[in-house]
């Protein structure tokens, strides 16, 4: 990667991105609870995997729609700006998981695999957030770009999904309650918002 690559900022935005509670953390702690660590570490891995079919389909999609059309990577710059506060919006309304209700009729793996390929906000992250980071004047090509930080994100989300399970193991319900207490949620709304802004001021790379 060029040596002026933001990756302190990559790293943040991903960090609080992936430690914002949402549906997978609810449903992981949930699916803790109820059926123990066996089937929830299978359910992390069911993620992973779809999270790495929505970053195989991203990086080549991303790479030819750069190349077809250069223009389009101002429009994904601000694509990338209104996702991020689209992210806090979400973040903030999430006072509880509807997925909880029906956690215990669907199991690990296979659950945590589907929810993820069908979810446009995995494959709407890899598209635009990614393209915040890469650079088409770099050594690399835009899809080696878009590849290596989509396995650092990949990464990062493993090792945070799987905390989750080995803390909601020990907190019990304490990690629902806090997950869906205002402070917290309003707290990872503003920092999103905050990622939102300085995207906002940060040019698009070319």
């Amino acid at each position: 990667m060029p040596g002026g690559f933001d990756w302190i900022g990559f790293l943040i935005a991903v960090a609080i991105i992936e430690l914002t509670p949402g549906p997978n953390m609810g449903w992981l702690a949930a699916l803790t609870l109820r059926e123990g660590k066996k089937p929830a570490f299978a359910a992390v891995a069911g993620i992973a995997t779809g999270l790495s079919l929505q970053l195989a389909a991203a990086v080549t999609g991303l790479t030819a729609l750069i190349i077809s059309a250069p223009g389009l990577h101002q429009l994904l710059h601000w694509a990338g700006v209104a996702f991020m506060l689209w992210l806090a919006w979400d973040a903030w309304k999430d006072g509880g998981s509807v997925a909880l209700v029906s956690v215990g009729q669907e199991r690990g793996f296979r659950r945590g695999l589907i929810a993820n390929v069908l979810n446009p906000k995995a494959l709407a992250f890899y598209v635009l957030l990614i393209n915040q980071f890469v650079r088409t004047d770099a050594g690399l090509p835009i899809w080696a770009q878009s590849l290596i930080l989509g396995l650092i994100h990949l990464t990062v989300a493993t090792l945070v999904h799987a905390g989750i399970v080995l803390v909601a193991g020990r907190a019990g319900d304490g990690l629902e309650r806090w997950r869906t207490s205002v402070p917290a949620r309003l707290t990872f709304a503003l920092m999103l918002v905050a990622i939102a802004v300085w995207l906002a001021l940060t040019p698009p790379r070319s």
